[in-house]
């Protein structure tokens, strides 16, 4: 797997075409996509540059409603529901806050995209028959840039990759993606389970 990734890494570095070389239509195309998808639902497979890999199940529900559910031996939920996300680490037990404006992915939940040059520009961009890849910038400082990679037939959201605050590269994959499905409300509401060790002391 990590081979894999680390080709499609390079590929990407080789044959990444100028921002002068994508038309307006492409682009269009995929401003178009992100702002028709509604609610999507996909494992996914993450895979990161230190060498961590997890994998889980999301959902995505716009705008600004997001859930992943990472498997054991990764005991993480993050749970956003649209005013601000929370990042819950199970095993230390421990529940942090992180706003939407601090994460580059946070462009891929909202509902009015616009890549405009200004706001997000675009800074490398690739096509082949099977293929779009695209990375987009955020002209707000502090925010790094996020690659998002679309399969062509059809047009559909299948990776991104970000940079976190650690300087580590995280690719997330999505497999068996279902676009528009119905969700519960209540999967992007955040409630801390008790752990087992509070489990036998309320006993």
């Amino acid at each position: 797997m990590k081979v894999i990734y680390a080709a499609a890494a390079v590929l990407l570095c080789l044959l990444a075409r100028p921002v002068s070389a994508q038309s307006s239509a492409e682009i269009r195309k995929i401003e178009d996509y992100l702002n028709s998808v509604k609610t999507l639902e996909a494992r996914f497979v993450q895979n990161a540059s230190n060498g961590n890999v997890a994998e889980g199940r999301l959902w995505i529900e716009k705008p600004n409603k997001i859930r992943m559910e990472y498997n054991e031996p990764t005991n993480v939920l993050i749970v956003g529901n649209g005013d601000f996300i929370v990042y819950h680490d199970k095993d230390l037990d421990q529940v942090s806050n992180i706003d939407y404006d601090d994460i580059p992915a946070s462009l891929i939940l909202g509902n009015n995209i616009k890549i405009d040059g200004k706001n997000i520009k675009v800074t490398n961009f690739y096509r082949d028959s099977g293929t779009t890849i695209v990375t987009l910038e955020y002209a707000k400082g502090g925010i790094g840039p996020i690659t998002l990679t679309f399969s062509n037939a059809p047009f559909e959201l299948r990776q991104w990759k970000i940079v976190d605050p650690q300087s580590v590269e995280v690719t997330v994959s999505l497999y068996g993606s279902k676009i528009d499905q119905p969700i519960a409300d209540n999967m992007f509401r955040f409630r801390k389970s008790r752990s087992p060790l509070q489990n036998k002391k309320g006993r």
